[in-house]
């Protein structure tokens, strides 16, 4: 008999759950692939901080308890993403592997990589994405892609704005062509407020993965969790302009010069990494 009642306790609970929660989206077997924002850098783990989650992970969570809460399965899902690669790389060694596990929905994010580098040729690189994103949709599954961000606000970042806006026009125009979903980095409004972002300026904080998240499913017809996800941070007073200043030799010293070093030897933060999830398992 108890055991009885804690069965009927556990089907009223689920029931309870699948009330609350939105409905299952289409999809069961999730891959995404790209480089540190889609490895999660740097929303570190309390009890693994040489593991980041990021905003993929904390989606697939997120689809996959949809899933559960209506009675199916977990949703499957594997993350190749490595920090550091260029698009090219990304297309060449996480694309194929990430085909060959039959995914319903692939997310491709990269890019961000190239444009740092002030030689990119923007519409070869869109040229990649684009041929890229048709291999994807061939195979049947659905792609996430995603616009860069509007760095108009940092001083250095902000120098390549104009080839983000080109870059973010060709994912456009891409998606439109081959029926591909599309993240608005560049339109959430939170990502403006540097509590968004990480020491390092380019990369997001945990609530800034979990902003993402949440537009990612809206990019996918999905509801979110958090109807005020995008909604601004209460401002906070002006920064005076001296410690501004040594906020930005500090960010020079600890960030950009270890980064411009690693050009000058053609090494990648990613170089002797691999990827977090290789292969699909359930999640959730």
């Amino acid at each position: 008999m108890k055991s009885t009642d804690g069965q009927a306790d556990l089907d009223e609970s689920t029931q309870e759950q699948a009330t609350t929660l939105p409905p299952p989206a289409p999809w069961s077997r999730y891959i995404a692939i790209g480089d540190s924002f889609t490895e999660g850098l740097w929303d570190l783990q309390p009890e693994d901080e040489t593991n980041c989650r990021g905003w993929a992970d904390m989606l697939a969570m997120n689809l996959s308890h949809r899933r559960i809460a209506a009675g199916l399965d977990p949703l499957l899902y594997a993350n190749l993403a490595i920090r550091g690669r260029l698009l090219r790389p990304i297309i060449a060694e996480q694309l194929p592997a990430a085909l060959e596990m039959k995914p319903d929905l692939v997310s491709l994010i990269g890019g961000g990589n190239d444009i740092l580098r002030p030689n990119v040729d923007v519409d070869v690189l869109s040229r990649s994405l684009e041929a890229a994103v048709v291999r994807i949709r061939e195979s049947g599954a659905d792609v996430l892609l995603s616009t860069g961000v509007d760095a108009s606000d940092s001083p250095l970042m902000g120098l390549t704005r104009g080839r983000v806006g080109i870059f973010n026009a060709n994912v456009w125009s891409i998606a439109q062509r081959h029926g591909a979903f599309v993240m608005d980095q560049w339109g959430m409004r939170a990502l403006r407020d540097w509590r968004m972002w990480a020491p390092d300026r380019i990369h997001l904080t945990t609530d800034g993965h979990r902003r993402i998240s949440q537009g990612a499913l809206i990019a996918l017809g999905q509801e979110p969790d958090d109807a005020q996800w995008d909604d601004p941070l209460a401002p906070l007073p002006p920064v005076p302009r001296l410690e501004w200043a040594r906020e930005n030799a500090l960010w020079l010293r600890e960030h950009v010069a270890p980064w411009a070093a690693r050009r000058i030897r053609k090494e990648s933060s990613g170089d002797a990494r691999t990827a977090k999830y290789p292969e699909l398992v359930p999640f959730g």
